[in-house]
């Protein structure tokens, strides 16, 4: 024995039909898709931001490091970061690196900065927003 009134021969009840709501959820779908893809390239963005950081860092604290050694110059220094910035990321990002003799705490140092485009629309963005510094002891 079913009890769903079509099959037991009664008449159903036409649903009413809500006509201003007729289309809202494509509207709803395209809104709520433009704004998730929006977040989702924003995340994307910022960990692209961060990847391009943490490089320029590691090329400018490796540069200094190895302008550092006993038989290596400031000059080395300044070469070398330029060199590991520029096949990681791209020859843009090696165009402004500077390197120095400074003294921490009575400690020689030597400290490699490089200045590089700020990434805001994939690896576009404009030029020297970016400042990473690396430092490593001198021997003495």
């Amino acid at each position: 024995m079913s009890s769903h009134p079509a099959q037991r021969g009664a008449k159903a009840e036409p649903r009413p039909v809500l006509t201003k709501e007729h289309g809202s959820a494509v509207v709803d779908f395209v809104l709520v898709g433009a704004l998730l893809t929006l977040f989702f390239l924003s995340i994307v963005q910022l960990m692209l931001v961060l990847h391009v950081r943490n490089t320029l860092i590691d090329a400018a604290a490796s540069g200094a490091r190895y302008g550092a050694l006993a038989d290596r110059t400031p000059l080395d220094a300044k070469a070398r970061a330029a060199e590991l910035a520029g096949r990681s990321l791209n020859g843009d990002f090696a165009r402004d690196v500077t390197s120095i003799q400074v003294s921490v705490d009575g400690i020689q140092t030597l400290e490699v900065t490089v200045r590089a485009p700020m990434p805001v629309v994939g690896l576009l963005g404009p030029g020297g927003l970016l400042e990473v510094k690396g430092h490593a002891a001198l021997p003495g």
